[in-house]
């Protein structure tokens, strides 16, 4: 096996379905499986919790075309409003529930399933909240199957707050044209806040994988480990380590086949030095390293995120399944 290899537990990714089940009450769980569930293989994943949940929640048409493929029969909300009639076509085809954001998308989607998105303060995607009456006249009460908006600082009482108020309004207006709709402003910050934010349901998705979103300390079983294999062991005769200069007179170096085209920084030795395209040298080690274990520890040697880190390194992997 060339590959790294990336092992998923299934049953901590369940575990902590059940957390955010708890700590939602008996609200709808929608599970976030967009981005090949933060590179955790978004079809296993599914499959595996999806007696645990009540949705699912993908990124594009295509990611939920996959899980249809795969089995998953319960709803999927696509997140990225359709651009054109291929979109619309797709979704129809897959029984997908689309994003509405406007009034172009509400003609659009000419009566498919729906969830309104409302910007209350992220301002990345949604309506706004004085355009909610003119989209709602366009659309067919019984397509409007919820509405929602996000908290882009949930860590932050005073910012979530305002956009509560916001919410509060758009989930007036909806309920008035649909009663049954489902209103859902939170995402695992808003799960982890609790209380008001929670409404008739909540959106897990960072906290599925093992992870609190920043600002919370709450703890969750990490679910992913990536392992390389050793591809030789080399008595080192003087000269580099990878593409630089050696500092050290070492006896021998293993080499692992895992490098930044796996998704891992060139900048963040795995080893000795910096890493190369497709592997990097270690003193010792055995026939398979970890290379990966705590998406929050790498992330702060890379100065990014997470989530960043976790769609990255399974890249170029092959996955296995435990649980």
């Amino acid at each position: 096996m060339q590959k790294t290899i990336s092992v998923i537990d299934l049953n901590a990714i369940k575990t902590n379905a059940s957390k955010a089940r708890s700590l939602c009450g008996n609200r709808k769980l929608y599970a976030v499986v967009k981005a090949d569930a933060y590179g955790h293989g978004a079809e296993k994943v599914s499959q595996y919790i999806e007696d645990a949940v009540d949705g699912f929640c993908v990124a594009i048409v295509d990611e939920g075309a996959s899980l249809r493929i795969a089995g998953i029969t319960k709803e999927i909300l696509v997140f990225t409003p359709p651009l054109d009639e291929s979109d619309v076509l797709r979704a129809r085809a897959y029984n997908l529930t689309v994003t509405v954001n406007g009034v172009r998308t509400a003609k659009l989607i000419d009566g498919l399933a729906c969830h309104i998105k409302v910007n209350t303060g992220m301002n990345r995607m949604g309506c706004g909240i004085d355009g909610l009456p003119e989209i709602l006249s366009v659309l067919e009460p019984s397509s409007v199957k919820g509405v929602y908006s996000h908290l882009y600082a949930p860590h932050d009482k005073k910012a979530s707050a305002e956009q509560l108020k916001i919410f509060k309004r758009a989930v007036c207006a909806v309920k008035a044209v649909n009663p049954s709709a489902t209103a859902h402003l939170s995402a695992s910050g808003g799960i982890l806040t609790g209380g008001e934010y929670l409404f008739d349901g909540a959106r897990a998705g960072i906290i599925l994988y093992g992870y609190a979103p920043y600002g919370f300390d709450e703890k969750f079983s990490h679910a992913l480990k990536v392992y390389a294999r050793r591809t030789q062991v080399t008595p080192f005769i003087g000269g580099g380590v990878g593409y630089n200069f050696a500092d050290k007179d070492y006896t021998e170096l293993s080499s692992y086949r895992c490098g930044y085209a796996d998704g891992f920084r060139r900048t963040v030795p795995l080893g000795e030095k910096t890493l190369c395209m497709d592997a990097f040298s270690a003193v010792g080690g055995g026939e398979y390293v970890c290379v990966f274990d705590d998406a929050d520890e790498y992330a702060k040697k890379c100065g990014t995120i997470s989530y960043e880190v976790l769609t990255s390194v399974t890249r170029r992997s092959e996955k296995i399944y435990v649980g």
